[in-house]
């Protein structure tokens, strides 16, 4: 596993910096900052006390936490979130509470998602009349059939 530096400016004193809670873990653990209910079918912005640089050609990607989806019914509107390298404000995640009957409390330092970090390529459009084919062709949304 390579290692690359993003600089990490703490916004709430008293809040964890992200963490990855055993080796080997692809996301690193970040926290809300406020004291928060969701009721069911409820959406809030959460903000985490973090801002973040990348370095050019990287992305964060905020992803739920699966504890949080199996337990609770808790995930992200937008999962994953796109921090893009040129982003500079507070990290904050679109949560929602798909439970149709509890709601779910976090209170100020509880791990809400993780972060997930990836080189990105950019790409070059080029326009064109026809696409070449493939064995898939145009079928999508379940076109390749149950398995």
């Amino acid at each position: 596993m390579s290692e690359f530096q993003v600089l990490i400016k703490r916004l709430d004193p008293d809040l964890p910096l992200p963490q990855y809670s055993k080796g080997g873990d692809a996301g690193a653990d970040i926290v809300s900052r406020i004291d928060i209910t969701l009721a069911p079918g409820e959406r809030a912005l959460v903000p985490t006390g973090i801002s973040i640089a990348l370095p050019d050609g990287y992305v964060a990607l905020v992803h739920p936490r699966s504890g949080l989806a199996i337990k609770h019914g808790v995930t992200m509107v937008n999962a994953p979130g796109t921090v893009d390298a040129g982003y500079r404000g507070e990290l904050q995640c679109i949560m929602i509470n798909h439970d149709p009957k509890e709601s779910v409390t976090f209170k100020r330092g509880d791990r809400i998602a993780q972060l997930v970090f990836q080189k990105v390529e950019r790409a070059h459009f080029v326009e064109v009349d026809e696409l070449p084919g493939s064995g898939r062709g145009t079928g999508g949304f379940g076109s390749t059939g149950r398995q």
